[in-house]
């Protein structure tokens, strides 16, 4: 009796001791009998740890108190195993399985201790959608340095450029999918940049994504990111996507007809489904972005030679709008040259003007670069200039050759090329000096014939 009464005395100091621990500890056998359990154990799978004794772990998962089970996979491996366990309630537990060997060697018993990791998951989980927030304004912030300097406005004088902008400003308050048509450097950038800062979306991202500038074999690396050392010579940390950086915004597609047939199919699914998946990735990213795309590329064509798919094509193409080249709309010219030469003026911090003559070579000159091209041509004068008027010395031998000295070669009555050309001084002029007083000083002719023209042309 006497040894009976040491041996329950010593089996509730052991008892007091386990339960006087504050970590969820279990113990079971190799057939997943539970044996022992803390107070705690029952705290963390709310349920008295009294009710699980005696019963199995395979049950208890089964029944959803807790997945997955740690008895099986130490009786495997035979060693300390470290995992995250769910329980039925949610919670998120490390837990540890630790064997128990007796003197032979033999497994014996399975001990576990966990602890509640819920909040620290979910701290961790805030942390990596920060540190994803931050690379996303990052990488926003090194588009926006690249983007071009004129979003300050569209120039239209002319009533091609204004039914553009007509019909911009009515799809900008809708998120149809619109696709720009036009020759290379004739504004559809602009134009993408315009229709965005009209709609909904204008305080989210404007993403803009060059097509053709893109190796084939980055293209979907660079438009639906990748996973952390997705592939050889990945970030360790992954790349967020274009297509991830225009959540909430627009995504601009440029060049669209240059893209690859093996990436149009993964971008149609994109539009359709606006799900993703990174490169090395498993899980799907849902996006939500306005799709503006534009090309300079006859797309019908390039369906009959099947080098674009038509079903792509049917999808961008819900509202198409065509971008008038500068050669056709003559009225942009002068104003746009006004523009830029004050702009770069107050850039290079020069004081420059344009001589008449000057001017006159500009509004004939062909123009093929389109906007593009004035801009560049405009920032060579202002550099260039050794005096503040350019003179036609300055200009290019390309632009003399191809503007006022093509007056002869002009398929237009002597009259009307005339006529242009006064309506064109008379508006530079007009911008230039605030009386007619003035403009008559300036064209060496008296103030009624100023006002006379200005009647003729509608500038008065």
């Amino acid at each position: 009796m006497k040894r009976d009464r040491r041996h329950a005395a010593e089996w509730d100091e052991n008892e007091a001791i386990l339960q006087s621990l504050q970590d969820d500890i279990i113990v079971t056998n190799l057939d997943g009998i539970i044996l022992r359990a803390s107070k705690t154990s029952g705290d963390i799978y709310d349920i008295d740890s009294a009710d699980i004794i005696g019963r199995s772990v395979y049950d208890l998962e089964k029944e959803g108190l807790f997945t997955p089970t740690v008895t099986p996979m130490v009786i495997k491996e035979k060693k300390k195993l470290t995992f995250v366990q769910t329980t039925g309630a949610g919670k998120k537990l490390l837990v540890t399985g630790i064997p128990v060997f007796d003197q032979q060697g033999s497994l014996k018993r399975i001990v576990s201790y966990s602890h509640d990791v819920t909040e620290l998951l979910e701290v961790k989980k805030y942390l990596k959608s920060m540190e994803e927030e931050i690379e996303k304004v990052k990488t926003e912030l090194d588009l926006l340095r690249n983007k071009q300097f004129y979003d300050d406005g569209v120039i239209a004088n002319s009533n091609e450029m204004k039914k553009v902008l007509d019909v911009s400003s009515q799809v900008s308050g809708v998120d149809a999918n619109v696709l720009l048509l036009g020759e290379s450097g004739a504004g559809k950038s602009l134009i993408a940049a315009f229709i965005h800062r009209k709609s909904p979306r204008c305080k989210g991202p404007f993403i803009e994504v060059n097509c053709g500038a893109i190796p084939a074999s980055l293209f979907e690396s660079e438009l639906f990111g990748y996973e952390p050392s997705a592939f050889t010579g990945a970030s360790r940390k992954g790349k967020l996507g274009l297509a991830e950086l225009a959540d909430g915004g627009t995504l601009f597609l440029d060049e669209i007809g240059e893209l690859a047939p093996e990436h149009q199919v993964k971008l149609l699914k994109l539009i359709q489904e606006k799900k993703f998946l990174r490169v090395g990735g498993t899980m799907p990213r849902k996006v939500d972005f306005r799709l503006i795309a534009a090309t300079n590329k006859n797309l019908r064509k390039a369906i009959t030679e099947r080098k674009f798919r038509e079903d792509l094509y049917f999808r961008l193409n819900v509202v198409p709008i065509t971008i008038p080249p500068l050669r056709d709309r003559t009225e942009d010219i002068l104003p746009l040259i006004d523009h830029f030469l004050n702009h770069f003026t107050q850039k290079y911090g020069r004081d420059r003007k344009l001589d008449e003559a000057v001017i006159a070579h500009l509004l004939y000159y062909e123009w093929k670069g389109n906007v593009r091209e004035l801009i560049n041509l405009i920032e060579r004068l202002v550099v260039t200039s050794p005096s503040s008027l350019i003179t036609t010395d300055c200009l290019p031998e390309h632009v003399l050759e191809g503007g006022a000295a093509d007056y002869a070669d002009t398929p237009a009555p002597l009259r009307q090329i005339l006529n242009d050309v006064e309506k064109q001084v008379l508006l530079h002029a007009k911008k230039q000096y605030s009386t007619t007083t003035a403009i008559g000083k300036a064209l060496e002719i008296s103030q009624p014939s100023v006002v006379r023209k200005l009647k003729k042309h509608g500038l008065n």
